[in-house]
């Protein structure tokens, strides 16, 4: 059996708003796996385990650089949200964003080494900056469009960037699309492409809830679902799930009388594909008082 620290509790808490002796419950039962944690959270405690799943851990900016049918979208992080902040800092997000669609880089080590000005490249700007703020920063990624179609973007502040490819007369129609796909975070154009892997765990979720379930109606002298029902219930999280995370299924933001997919028919419009970047997303960030504060807690709930 895996030793359940503060730490792991504390970090389990942050994902998922969580109680947090139910955190600490679900790490026991999952032997510290942290993944399989977060799925008994969500089949114990539906929606509340989930609705911190986006909390963003990591500083920096997401940078979005447009020119005709070429654009980039870059996210550069840094360690603190002072530094994100800093007019140097966001300079460099910007030039490498223009870099990218300029210059079509295989990769972040090839942006790097592109010419920034001043006879420097772009990495030793960076590295410049760091020795002057004292503080380490580095490109995470980045994305490049070029297309014969039109190209949108939206920045909700500096912490989220979408880039939309979209064909139509009205300019409108992408810029709106992209501010609702930083509202709503679909996972993919369609339900058709979304990720298999994101489906099976879905319906691993909706599977153990059905289990559970039926444990509990045994425990209460009551009759299980049948096979049948149980199926169909699997298949409707399952098709639910996929409303939800795909763009053209989602009520758009603007009217949610009507999908995303129903407003661009309505505007002789379509969207081609899109990206979106969180900072930070998928980045653990050290939470050293936080897991003190977790510890103490765990220690005064055993002397209770």
């Amino acid at each position: 059996m895996a030793a359940i620290t503060a730490a792991m509790v504390g970090e389990l808490r942050a994902k998922t708003d969580a109680p947090m002796m139910e955190c600490k419950k679900a790490l026991t039962e999952a032997d510290g796996d942290m993944g399989k944690a977060e799925e008994i959270l969500r089949v114990k405690l539906g929606g509340k385990a989930s609705k911190a799943s986006a909390r963003i851990t990591a500083e920096g900016v997401v940078a979005a650089y447009i020119a005709g049918g070429v654009g980039a979208l870059v996210e550069v992080n840094s360690e603190t949200d002072f530094v994100a902040k800093n007019d140097d800092f966001l300079a460099l997000s910007n030039a490498a964003a223009k870099l990218v669609a300029e210059h079509n880089p295989a990769d972040v080590a090839a942006l790097l080494a592109l010419p920034a000005g001043d006879g420097k490249t772009l990495d030793e700007v960076r590295t410049a900056l760091i020795g002057k703020i004292g503080e380490n920063m580095s490109i995470r990624r980045f994305q490049r469009f070029e297309t014969s179609a039109k190209l949108a973007s939206y920045l909700h502040g500096t912490r989220i960037g979408v880039i939309v490819e979209f064909d139509g007369a009205d300019e409108q129609v992408g810029k709106d699309v992209a501010m609702h796909i930083a509202a709503m975070k679909p996972v993919a154009l369609s339900s058709e492409q979304v990720p298999a892997e994101l489906i099976e765990k879905e319906r691993s979720v909706a599977k153990a809830k059905a289990e559970e379930d039926a444990a509990k109606a045994a425990a209460e002298g009551k009759p299980a679902q049948s096979a049948e029902i149980v199926a169909k219930r699997l298949e409707g999280s399952v098709q639910k799930y996929l409303k939800e995370v795909s763009l053209l299924n989602q009520a758009f933001v603007k009217n949610d009388k009507q999908s995303v997919e129903q407003m661009l028919k309505a505007a002789n419009s379509a969207v081609k594909g899109f990206t979106m970047y969180v900072v930070g997303e998928g980045i653990e960030k050290k939470q050293d008082d936080f897991a003190a504060e977790v510890a103490a807690q765990m220690a005064a709930s055993k002397g209770a």
